[in-house]
C-alpha cells in the first residue's frame, strides 16, 4: 500500500517537502508570537519568539532537507538558482509550495488559539491599536522606519542568512557536521533575530511574511494588512529577494570561487579508464608491428632447441670415441 501511494516524480516530492517544512517553520514561529501576545507577555517575551522561529526553521529543515534541500524561503531558492544548485524550472514550484505551507501554518496557529484570539480582541480583528493581532502573523515596521531603511534592513538581513547557509553547506569550507546543518542554520537565524529585529522583526522570507499576511486578509483582518504603513507589505517580499541575490554573489566572489579545484571521484575514475584503454591500444599496436610466429613460441625458444640438439650430438660423438 505504501509503495502504491508513494510519489515517483521527484518534483512532486520536493513540492510536498517544501510545503510541509514551511508549515513547520510558521507554526512554531508564529505560534511563539501568538503565545506571547495573547498572554500579554506572561507566557513569552522577545527571546522566546526568537527561539520559536529559530527552532522552527531548524525543525522545518530537518523535515524537508533530505528531499528538497529545505529552502523554506523563496530568497534561498533564488540564490540556489543563481549558483546553479537548483534548476530554474523548479523555482516557481518551490515558491508556490512555500507560500501554501506558510498560509497553512498561519491558519493552524489561528485555529489553535482561536478562543484566545476572540478573548483578546473581543471578536474584533484589528491591524493597529492596543488589541492589534495582525503582527502575530506578518511583519509591520516600527514608527521610526522609512521605506528606504526598511529595504536596506531586508537586504542585509536576508543576505546574511543566505551567506551563512552557503557557508554551512559548503563542502570545501569548514561547514557543519553531516546531519547538524539544520542546527547551524537555526543558530544563524537566532543571531539575526537578536541583532537585526528592531526595525521590523526580521521577516527575511517572502513566503513566511506574505503567506500569513494573505491568511489574515482572508480570515477577517481585511485590506488594512496591505495598506497600513504606506503599503509596507511589498518590502518584506522584494527586499529579501534582492538580499538573497546579494548574499549569494558576495559568498561566491569572496569565498567559493577561490576554492582549489579538485577533481571529483567519478572524473578520476573516468580518466583511469581512459588511460587503461590507451594502454590496451598501444599494446595492440605493438603486436601488429611485431607479430608472434605462427607456432606462438618466443624467439628465444627456437635457439634453445638448436643449442640443445648440438649438445646432444657432441655427447654421442664423445661416447663413440
Amino acid at each position: 500500500m505504501t509503495r502504491q501511494c508513494a510519489l515517483k516524480h521527484g518534483i512532486f516530492k520536493e513540492f510536498l517537502a517544501e510545503l510541509l517544512g514551511t508549515f513547520v517553520l510558521v507554526l512554531f514561529g508564529c505560534g511563539s508570537v501568538a503565545q506571547t501576545v495573547l498572554s500579554r507577555n506572561t507566557l513569552g517575551e522577545n527571546l522566546t519568539i526568537h527561539i520559536g522561529f529559530s527552532t522552527g526553521l531548524m525543525m522545518g529543515v530537518y523535515v524537508s532537507g533530505g528531499i528538497s534541500g529545505g529552502h523554506l524561503n523563496p530568497a534561498v531558492s533564488l540564490a540556489m538558482v543563481i549558483l546553479g544548485k537548483l534548476k530554474i524550472y523548479k523555482f516557481p514550484i518551490y515558491v508556490l509550495a512555500q507560500m501554501l505551507g506558510a498560509f497553512a501554518g498561519a491558519a493552524a496557529v489561528f485555529g489553535l488559539y482561536y478562543d484566545a484570539f476572540m478573548d483578546f480582541t473581543s471578536g474584533i480583528l484589528s491591524v493597529t491599536g492596543i488589541n492589534a493581532t495582525a503582527h502575530i502573523f506578518a511583519s509591520y515596521p516600527g514608527r521610526h522606519l522609512s521605506i528606504l531603511n526598511g529595504i536596506i534592513d531586508q537586504v542585509i538581513g536576508t543576505g546574511m542568512l543566505v551567506l551563512c547557509i552557503l557557508a554551512i553547506t559548503d563542502g570545501k569550507n569548514i561547514g557543519a557536521p553531516r546531519g547538524a546543518e539544520p542546527v547551524a542554520v537555526g543558530l544563524a537565524l537566532l543571531a539575526i533575530s537578536v541583532s537585526m529585529g528592531l526595525n521590523c522583526g526580521y521577516p527575511i522570507n517572502p513566503a513566511r511574511d506574505l503567506g500569513p499576511r494573505l491568511f489574515t486578509f482572508a480570515a477577517g483582518w481585511g485590506l488594512e494588512v496591505f495598506s497600513t504603513a504606506d503599503n509596507w507589505w511589498w518590502i518584506p517580499v522584494a527586499g529579501p529577494m534582492a538580499g538573497g541575490v546579494v548574499g549569494a554573489v558576495v559568498y561566491f566572489l569572496f569565498v567559493k570561487m577561490h576554492h582549489p579545484h579538485s577533481q571529483k571521484p567519478h572524473e578520476e575514475q573516468q580518466e583511469e579508464e581512459e588511460e587503461e584503454e590507451e594502454e590496451d591500444e598501444s599494446l595492440k599496436d605493438k603486436e601488429q608491428l611485431f607479430p608472434q610466429p605462427v607456432n606462438e613460441r618466443p624467439f628465444e625458444s627456437d635457439f634453445d632447441g638448436v643449442f640443445s640438439k648440438s649438445y646432444d650430438l657432441y655427447d654421442n660423438l664423445a661416447e663413440k670415441c
